[in-house]
């Protein structure tokens, strides 16, 4: 076992950092979605 696997740096779940990711870059690309839509609208 090397000296990384016995003293890592953060102990928390990866699936949960993951979750965190997907959920940060949805919301934005639904944000920038739903301001194209509004702009649309507007336009037409």
């Amino acid at each position: 076992m090397n000296e990384f696997e016995q003293n890592v740096q953060s102990k928390r779940n990866d699936a949960v950092d993951s979750g965190v990711g997907f959920g940060v870059s949805f919301l934005f690309f639904a944000v920038m979605f739903i301001i194209a839509t509004v702009i649309k609208l507007i336009g037409s």
